[in-house]
């Protein structure tokens, strides 16, 4: 069986930086252990797989996998499987179409040259001490930032939010791996377990996300899902609005840019999160 897929690059304004994704179409006879070998084989942070479209009305039901895991929401998956169906699939370039991803439907719009999603609500689950992370990382209690809370937060993928107190605490950062991975497994809720680190400095917004993947500490070049989780942690913490860009990937030679704009109203999260994204390439895989 030939499948027809594009390979983007997302949250970035340039090839060759952002997060890289591979985008395969007609995939609704492939199996999920199909899907997990293709993706394992393609060896991106994600691989998206549209296993339903509706052209007419603009709608595609897609399944997302890292190379171990499937994904019930993910950003950057989400951010380029759209722009290759709004500018590579469906007639007419439209300026909103519809995901269906296993948390439910999401939607999706292009304005500005931009790509946004609309995040589900979040979950506010429990809250770490900063002692913690001195066990398994380079870090000092003077490290973290005092305000806010670290917490495990979701919008359909879970993350912990570490906030830091200066930049140089976030470029230099060092996890052991084991003892993160060990972290992870005994406190975090869901089969998915990551660390989203952050400064904010003023409007600057700088981040990283690591997790254990195949036994390997894995550093992400761009996290929507973790970027949404972070908007609405910050706006359940810091401010009602938001309006700036979230840059990750600078150490790892990916510079990614991942705009957020949000309001919280009686406890209502407006949470969206936009990015451009660049076409790479276009193949037939054989299945």
């Amino acid at each position: 069986m030939s499948l027809p897929f594009y390979i983007v690059d997302v949250f970035t304004d340039k090839k060759y930086a952002g997060n890289q994704l591979a985008v395969f179409l007609d995939a609704g006879n492939l199996s999920s252990d199909e899907m997990q070998q293709i993706a394992r084989e393609i060896n991106f942070a994600e691989s998206t797989f549209v296993t339903k479209l509706d052209k007419e009305n603009n709608k595609a039901e897609i399944k997302i996998f890292t190379p171990s895991q499937e994904m019930q929401f993910a950003g950057h998956p989400m951010i380029g499987t759209s722009w290759v169906l709004m500018n590579k699939v469906f007639d007419n370039s439209p300026e909103s179409i519809k995901l269906n991803v296993p948390i439910g439907p999401i939607s999706i719009h292009q304005s500005d040259n931009l790509i946004w999603l609309k995040a589900a609500q979040p979950k506010f689950w429990d809250t770490f001490s900063k002692q913690d992370f001195t066990f398994f990382s380079n870090l000092k209690v003077e490290d973290f930032e005092n305000q806010f809370p670290i917490q495990e937060v979701s919008t359909g993928s879970a993350f912990v939010m570490v906030g830091l107190s200066n930049k140089k605490a976030l470029e230099n950062l060092v996890l052991d791996k084991d003892q993160t991975d060990k972290w992870l497994k005994n406190n975090c809720k869901t089969a998915h377990r990551a660390l989203y680190f952050y400064y904010l400095e003023g409007s600057k917004l700088f981040s990283r996300m690591l997790c254990i993947e195949h036994n390997q500490l894995v550093e992400d070049a761009a996290t929507g899902s973790a970027s949404t989780c972070l908007q609405a942690y910050l706006l359940k913490n810091n401010t009602p609005q938001i309006d700036l860009i979230n840059y990750q990937g600078d150490y790892i030679n990916r510079p990614s840019q991942i705009h957020f704009k949000g309001k919280l109203t009686e406890n209502e999260f407006d949470i969206k999160i936009g990015g451009k994204a660049q076409f790479i390439a276009k193949g037939e895989w054989e299945a």
